[in-house]
C-alpha cells in the first residue's frame, strides 16, 4: 500500500513537469485470482496500454500473460515475483521489486550480530539462540527465501541456533499477534528471538507481548523486513531491534518509468534492465535509531 501510494504521488509529479496525461486506475483483486484475471482482462479491453500487476498466485500467471500477448500490452509484475521460466513467455513481461535472497541476509547479519553484542538476548546463556519464525503466505517466494536466508545467515555468522517453532502469518499482523500469542504460550519464557518475514508481522509479535503484559526489557528480540513507516515507528521505540529496508520509492518510480517507456514505444536503455526483464532495488539495514 505503501509502494502504490509512492506510485500515485510520481505519476502525479510526472504528468506536472512531463506535459504527459497520466491516467491511472488501481484495482484491488481482493486475494482471488479469478478476479484479478477479470480485472486484467477489463483493463486491456479498456485500451489501456500498460498493466502492472501484483500478482495474487504467483505460479498461476498463465491467464494473465495469455492476454497480454494476444493483445500486445506489455505487464509489469511487481512485489511477487514470477519463476523465471514464466516471465521469459513472452518478450513485453517485466518485474519490479527487489532480491529477496538479500532481505533475508541482511536481517540474519543484523541478529547475528545483536545475539553476539547483547547478552541480555541469550536468556538462559547457553550460548545457542532459541528462535520462532513468523513467515508470510505459503509458497511466496520472499516467504520461502527471507526464512531460508535468514537463519543461515545467522548460522554462517557464528550463532549457534535452536528452531523451537513457526507460524504462518500471511504477512498479516493480527494473525501475527494471535500466532505469536500460541507461541508465547507453547514455548513459556523459552524464546529468545522472533525473526519475522515482514514488519506487520514482527508488529504483530510486538501486540501479542503487550497483550501478555511482558514487560519490554523482557521480550524476545525482534526482527523484521521491510521497513515500512510503521515498522521505523517501532524500530524507534526499540520494540523492534531491526529490520530491513524495501525501497518502495525506488520501486515505484522504477515501475513508473518502465511504464510510461512501454506505453510511448520508447528505449529502456536508460532503465538498467537485468537481462532484459529485470529493475531490482537493493535492500538496506535499519537497526534501532538513537534519540528518536
Amino acid at each position: 500500500s505503501e509502494l502504490m501510494t509512492e506510485f500515485t504521488e510520481y505519476a502525479a509529479d510526472k504528468e506536472e513537469s512531463s506535459g504527459v496525461a497520466i491516467k491511472l486506475e488501481i484495482l484491488d483483486a481482493s486475494q482471488s485470482q479469478l478476479t484479478q484475471n477479470e480485472q486484467v482482462k477489463n483493463l486491456i479491453d479498456k485500451g489501456c496500454d500498460v498493466v502492472c500487476v501484483n500478482l495474487v498466485d504467483r505460479t498461476e500467471p498463465t491467464t494473465i500473460t495469455d492476454l497480454a500477448e494476444n493483445n500486445q500490452v506489455p505487464i509489469i509484475f511487481f512485489n511477487r515475483e514470477l519463476v523465471t521460466e514464466d516471465l521469459e513467455r513472452w518478450s513485453e513481461l517485466y518485474y519490479v521489486g527487489a532480491d529477496a535472497s538479500q532481505s533475508g541476509v541482511l536481517e540474519g547479519e543484523i541478529a547475528a550480530d545483536a545475539f553476539k553484542k547483547n547478552a541480555d538476548i541469550d536468556k538462559n546463556g547457553d550460548g545457542i539462540c532459541q528462535y520462532v519464525v513468523l513467515e508470510g503466505e505459503a509458497g511466496h517466494q520472499d516467504s520461502i527465501v527471507r526464512t531460508e536466508y535468514s537463519v543461515n545467515t545467522m548460522v554462517e555468522k557464528g550463532v549457534e541456533t535452536e528452531k523451537l517453532g513457526y507460524a504462518i502469518a500471511n504477512w498479516n499482523r493480527a494473525q501475527a499477534q494471535t500466532k505469536m500469542a500460541a507461541l508465547l504460550t507453547q514455548f513459556d519464557g523459552k524464546i529468545e528471538m522472533i525473526i519475522a518475514n515482514n514488519d506487520d508481522m514482527a508488529l504483530g509479535a510486538v501486540d501479542a507481548l503487550k497483550e501478555a503484559e511482558i514487560p519490554q526489557e523482557e521480550w524476545p528480540a525482534i526482527f523484521g523486513i521491510d521497513g515500512t513507516d510503521v515498522g521505523q515507528t517501532a524500530l524507534s521505540k526499540g520494540e523492534l531491534k531491526g529490520t530491513v529496508y524495501n525501497d518502495k520509492e525506488g520501486q515505484a518510480q522504477a515501475m513508473l518509468s518502465l511504464a510510461m517507456q512501454l506505453a510511448a514505444g520508447g528505449s529502456l536503455e536508460d532503465l538498467n534492465l537485468q537481462d532484459g526483464k529485470y529493475i531490482r532495488l537493493p535492500y538496506k539495514k535499519m537497526e534501532k535509531i538513537e534519540g528518536k
